[in-house]
């Protein structure tokens, strides 16, 4: 692999897109690339495969998108026919869908380029409408493309451009097979790009057995946090939590907070509090229907909700201009997921504060956390304004179960559902994110079940054992 290293961003003008495509970026207000775009573009339009690696916030999605629509509009398809997409974009979740496409539709208003965005936990029958009709672009997650695979709904013959974004969620959700499946259906020459937040040994490893002879860019140092964000942390007791987070959210006067918990069961519990404290708040996470995750995230970005709760698969994909705050209300125990998290402010180099809410119980979490960052989380102590509930409503009654410390633990989500989608298969929906097990519960079993309903939690095949020595998958 060939690395590029950073270098001063040259302007759009001079990266060689189409003038319909120029409009739109200029549309949009922009005029200089970031790092990721200036450096993954040129090597996109060369028309190699390439491994690019960028932190959370910092523009990959327009580094793949924009030579993409330069490269669809100004060559030919070699057959059209209705849904035979020529580019498939493979993410892991619902809203990182729905973000790439909307991107898509934005950089290629001018373009007679079409689209389509296809996930689970909503009706399949529009989509079946729209892949009968021409589909240059398909944005979709693994499971509900596997459904219209198996109904022969979708031709994916015509493919040119294949597009594995988040590659690293996708490792942690399990999804290797799902993506194995796809690889065996799609032309062998084609061009792949394979997009991730980290270098990790698993997606060089992924890269091997997927990409041929790829150039490869990097625009970060391995797993560090944005410089920009603001990172401190309030030592509490689990029980006042709660109760603090709003007292926060009221003193400080902030207006649009997304707070991270660890089980979709927490996420609901405090809305509630929220709510009942007079804040306006809202629940993302897997057992929420899309239509009601949809309308949370709208409501969050207009700002008729201040406050968004999120589960971290839940939150993959949001992305909010000017997002000025983040709160761990409890810290995630995969300390790769906390640069996740608090990569939804700073986007695009614009600040943003990251604070944690820590207990006892989190003292080993935040010690991870600070060894992989490299750098220590400010200590802040609470404002002597917060006074405690004599009765607290004790939230370590309803903690769930700790999984082993350290790096061993299961990360939340792993294994679930495909795409973002609702566990229990009742025609197409899935989740990402399996339930967290009662102590001493056995894993929900079978396929069945209406949306929402936990399967077995699948366990992620190193990709270089799946890939050794299978004929096919290296070829382009």
């Amino acid at each position: 692999m060939t690395t590029e290293t950073n270098s001063a961003s040259p302007a759009f003008a001079e990266l060689g897109l189409a003038e319909p495509i120029m409009r739109a970026i200029a549309d949009a207000g922009y005029t200089t690339p970031t790092p990721i775009q200036a450096q993954a573009i040129p090597q996109v339009l060369a028309g190699g495969d390439l491994l690019a690696a960028a932190q959370t916030g910092t523009g990959k999605t327009a580094g793949f998108v924009l030579p993409i629509l330069h490269h669809l509009s100004t060559r030919a398809a070699a057959a059209p026919k209705p849904g035979r997409p020529r580019c498939l974009i493979l993410v892991p979740t619902r809203e990182l869908a729905a973000q790439v496409e909307e991107s898509v539709k934005t950089y290629g208003k001018h373009l007679s380029l079409t689209s389509m965005v296809m996930f689970g936990g909503v009706n399949i029958n529009p989509q079946y409408k729209a892949l009968k009709s021409r589909v240059d672009i398909l944005v979709a997650t693994p499971g509900r493309l596997l459904d219209h695979m198996g109904q022969k709904t979708v031709d994916l013959s015509g493919v040119e451009i294949l597009v594995l974004d988040e590659a690293d969620r996708m490792l942690d959700m399990g999804f290797i097979r799902d993506i194995k499946k796809v690889l065996a259906v799609v032309p062998k020459q084609r061009q792949t790009l394979l997009f991730s937040a980290t270098f990790s040994d698993e997606i060089r490893a992924l890269a091997n057995g997927l990409l041929n002879n790829p150039k490869s860019v990097e625009v970060a140092r391995r797993n560090t946090t944005v410089e920009v964000i603001e990172q401190s942390m309030h030592r509490v007791p689990q029980a006042h939590k709660r109760d603090l987070l709003a007292h926060l959210i009221k003193h400080h006067d902030w207006q649009q907070v997304l707070v991270f918990t660890r089980t979709k069961h927490g996420a609901n519990k405090l809305t509630e509090k929220l709510i009942k404290d007079g804040i306006t708040a809202a629940a993302i996470h897997g057992n929420k229907s899309q239509p009601a995750r949809t309308k949370a995230l709208a409501s969050f970005k207009d700002g008729s909700v201040r406050v968004l709760v999120a589960t971290d698969i839940a939150a993959r994909g949001i992305d909010i201009d000017q997002l000025p705050q983040v709160v761990n209300f409890e810290l995630p125990n995969v300390p790769e997921d906390y640069v996740h998290r608090i990569g939804r402010t700073g986007r695009a180099g614009t600040t943003g504060s990251a604070l944690s809410l820590v207990d006892d119980e989190e003292m080993s979490y935040l010690r991870d956390i600070e060894k992989l960052i490299k750098r220590a989380i400010v200590r802040v102590e609470i404002e002597p304004g917060f006074v405690p509930p004599a009765k607290a409503d004790l939230m370590s009654e309803e903690r769930p179960p700790r999984p082993p410390q350290g790096r061993g633990g299961p990360r939340q989500g792993q294994g679930a559902g495909r795409g973002g989608q609702p566990a229990g298969r009742s025609g197409s929906g899935r989740s990402p994110q399996a339930k967290p097990a009662s102590a001493g519960a056995k894993p929900a079993g079978g396929r069945s079940g209406a949306p929402g309903q936990s399967t077995q939690a699948r366990k992620p095949r190193p990709p270089a054992a799946l890939f050794a020595g299978k004929p096919g998958l290296r070829g382009h």
